[in-house]
Formats: C-alpha cells, sequence, structure tokens
C-alpha cells in the first residue's frame, strides 16, 4: 500500500478553498498547518510591522506587507512561506507589481514573531529557507527573551537585547526602533 503524500503547487494552494488552506504554508510540497497566534503575539509584531510601515511609506522605498501575505520561495518542489511582515523594495515592486497571487520570489525584509509552539529548531530552519530564498535581513523576535534576534546570513547572527537598537541597515536604510519600545507596555 502506498503512503505517498501529493505534492501541491503554489498555484494549487492558492486556489485553494479558504477552509483548507486557512493559515498554513507550503513546505517542499506539503500543506503544513499553523496554528493562529495569540495576542502577544500579535500585539509585539504590530508595534514592529506598523512603525517599519510608517517609515517605509514617508520614505517611499516599497511595501510593508501584513502576515499571511504569500512568498513562493522554491520550486519543484514549491515552498510558499508567509512571514508575520515583510519589506518589498521599491525596484522589485517597480518590476514585478503587486501580485493577486503570491509574490514570486523573497522580499528584501523578513519579520518573525515566535510563538509558544515555535522550536528553536523550527525558527532556525525557516530562517535557513529565507536567507536561502534570497531575504537580505530578517528580524525574529522573542516575546518571552524580551530580543530580537537579526539574521543577515546563516553566520552574520545578531541578537538584541532591551538595550538594543534595531536598524534597517542598507536595506531599510534609516529605520531604528528601540528594542524596549516594542515590549514598552506589557
Amino acid at each position: 500500500m502506498s503512503t505517498a503524500v501529493r505534492l501541491i503547487t503554489a498555484e494549487e494552494l492558492f486556489h485553494l478553498p479558504a477552509v483548507d488552506s486557512q493559515r498554513c504554508e507550503l513546505i517542499d510540497g506539503e500543506i503544513v498547518p499553523m496554528t493562529p497566534p495569540g495576542g502577544l503575539h500579535g500585539y509585539i509584531g504590530g508595534q514592529l510591522v506598523g512603525r517599519l510601515f510608517a517609515y517605509v511609506q514617508a520614505h517611499r522605498l516599497g511595501a510593508v506587507v501584513l502576515a499571511e501575505t504569500g512568498f513562493v520561495v522554491s520550486r519543484n518542489p514549491d515552498t510558499v512561506l508567509a512571514p508575520d511582515g515583510a519589506f518589498i523594495k521599491q525596484d522589485r515592486l517597480i518590476a514585478s507589481g503587486v501580485p493577486r497571487a503570491y509574490f514570486s520570489e523573497a522580499p528584501a525584509l523578513v519579520i518573525e514573531v515566535v510563538s509558544p509552539n515555535d522550536t528553536v529548531a523550527e525558527v532556525a530552519e525557516k530562517m535557513r529557507r529565507w536567507l536561502q530564498a534570497g531575504v537580505e535581513l530578517a528580524w525574529v523576535v522573542d516575546p518571552i527573551g524580551r530580543t530580537v534576534t537579526v539574521y543577515r546570513s546563516t553566520d552574520d547572527i545578531r541578537i538584541l537585547t532591551e538595550k538594543g537598537v534595531l536598524t534597517g541597515d542598507d536595506v531599510v536604510p534609516g529605520f531604528e526602533c528601540r528594542v524596549a519600545e516594542l515590549f514598552a507596555d506589557l
């Protein structure tokens, strides 16, 4: 008896009924369900995405998208990841526009907020996939540890505490946010 799983494509995922595709990612052609995050996750993610959005809009640097926006990061088999927030550079938007379906490539910056059920291995694997797909900068916010881990590559990783300042480096030039501000009202 065969137990082979039928792999699906990014296009098939996009056209699934909402009940079948709600809160999931596509990893190597297989649907991986995701538990909706809790309030702390949403609050902290909103703090950072909101600040980034305001800065990017004011300086006309590109676009910031919300959680559940899909990005095709590999093909055959397809992988579609959905960060908690992302930044797409203006030149990329001009070249490709905003698609009705998933973005066909990784964004310049991703934001991931660690959920209570995320393991260290899962977060590391997701960062590996993002960086391998071409993400230039990734921020992983840990609500419990009250830190932000900054990834430029799998070898260039920095952990910022509440005393640190998160910057956009050359990806979002001039953007700064004190890490403590993300956790200020908690």
